[in-house]
């Protein structure tokens, strides 16, 4: 794995590459409407080289935000070492122009301790695993990357509470979380004097669990939202329209089961195809602007492979605006595909 010899140097029009802005709840803090997730493309299984090229275009593009886990990878732990790298080497002359988060919440090391959830012991050592990962001070994002109903929440809050205080996040959020339990974890922190800013939900067309409750909960609160897997594991793209091709994340089983693509939900992502195109926008496009079409979303997490796919996820945002007659038609589509692999966080 080798990276670019040239010495990166930020593209000087990047404010003005069209990304939006948008004011996360009631905080004094704002994000791009859509921001880059290192969840895959970002291991060891990736070169190197092919993660910097995407992280510049992003940077390039006007995404200030990148957003990593403790078990993001693969191995756990290489997508935060890898960007660590290629940050040291590239960012790091950027780092007060970028927001730059991580969670902690399922399993990340051996024994008792390092299974995940949220006790106190494992959120603080798994935040100080990922800034010597990074080679961070801080974070500006640290969250609670799922529910853990054998933690007392006083206990995962007041963990993060205590990064906050300590100077090892500047903000903390939580990630699927229930519109109940968000409510509960915003008056915990509240009490103890740390805002809650943000909740990072899966959202998309296929996935709508959140219109339930959790995004009037948020807007009632003044906490953001950022959608992750935006693009249903890729079902919202062309890649599916004719079938399961090789080497797709289905083909792997890699968080995509191939008994989710029944002839029942291509017939709705084909009819949503359909749509895309008369809008001017590839499927993925219109997923993304769709998300966005709601004030209480603040941004929006694409992952990319490549630099190519990230220029198309970007074009998202050229084309924000919906008709009521467009929303009616996509309600009769988006509809849900069963593919909430985080229900068991969020429901508890």
């Amino acid at each position: 794995m080798t990276f670019h010899a040239d010495e990166y140097k930020a593209a000087a029009g990047r404010y003005r590459a069209g990304m939006p802005f948008r004011r996360v709840g009631r905080s004094g803090l704002d994000l791009p409407a859509i921001s880059l997730g290192l969840w895959h493309n970002f291991g060891d299984d990736v070169p190197l080289e092919r993660q910097q090229a995407i992280l510049r275009r992003a940077f390039d593009k006007g995404i200030t935000h990148f957003d990593l886990a403790n078990n993001y990878g693969p191995p756990y732990g290489s997508a935060e070492r890898n960007f660590g790298t290629i940050f040291a080497r590239d960012f790091r002359p950027y780092r007060d122009e970028l927001i730059i988060s991580s969670k902690a919440g399922y399993d990340m090391w051996p024994g008792p301790y390092g299974q995940g959830g949220g006790s106190r012991k494992y959120i603080l050592a798994s935040a100080d695993q990922s800034l010597k990962r990074m080679g961070l001070d801080y974070v500006d994002i640290f969250y609670s990357h799922r529910f853990d109903e054998t933690t007392p929440l006083e206990e995962t809050m007041g963990a993060l509470d205590t990064l906050v205080r300590q100077g090892k996040a500047l903000y903390v959020g939580i990630s699927s979380y229930s519109g109940e339990r968000t409510r509960e974890a915003v008056d915990i922190l509240r009490e103890m004097g740390t805002p809650l800013l943000i909740n990072q939900p899966s959202y998309s067309m296929l996935n709508r669990w959140v219109e339930e409750d959790l995004l009037d909960v948020l807007e009632e609160t003044g906490v953001g939202c950022i959608a992750f897997s935006p693009l249903a594991q890729g079902m919202l793209t062309s890649k599916y329209l004719k079938g399961i091709p090789q080497g797709s994340r289905a083909s792997q089983g890699k968080s995509l089961s191939p008994d989710l693509l029944t002839e029942t939900s291509l017939k709705h992502v084909r009819a949503l195809n359909t749509m895309a195109k008369k809008r001017g926008q590839t499927l993925a496009q219109m997923a993304i602007a769709w998300l966005l079409r709601d004030h209480r979303v603040t941004s929006v997490l694409v992952g990319a492979s490549s630099v190519e796919q990230l220029d198309d996820n970007l074009q998202a945002v050229k084309n924000l605006a919906f008709t009521d007659a467009e929303l009616a038609k996509i309600d009769k589509h988006a509809v849900d595909a069963g593919i909430n692999l985080w229900a068991r966080s969020s429901d508890a």
